[in-house]
């Protein structure tokens, strides 16, 4: 399956590129990087948490989804089948 979704990929060159390391709550720092970048596309990982911690701890891609004005992908680590 990986070669077929390999053989079926598209390749896009990417062009201006920015990156930036910026301290502070990421929840605030991505919102803000994508207004003052105006970025057409968010792209956050998701760690996966469980309703209890991800309650407690909050979701930085939960909340970007929300509040950034551009689209959010979510990208999520594959479970491991066994």
């Amino acid at each position: 399956m990986v070669s077929q979704m390999a053989h079926n990929a598209h390749i896009m060159i990417v062009q201006d590129v920015i990156v930036e390391v910026v301290e502070g709550d990421a929840r605030n720092v991505l919102c803000e990087a994508v207004e003052k970048h105006h970025a057409s596309i968010l792209v956050v990982g998701s760690h996966g948490y469980g309703a209890i911690k991800r309650a407690v701890l909050g979701s930085v891609s939960d909340y970007c989804a929300h509040h950034a004005h551009c689209t959010v992908m979510i990208v999520k680590k594959p479970k491991i089948k066994h």
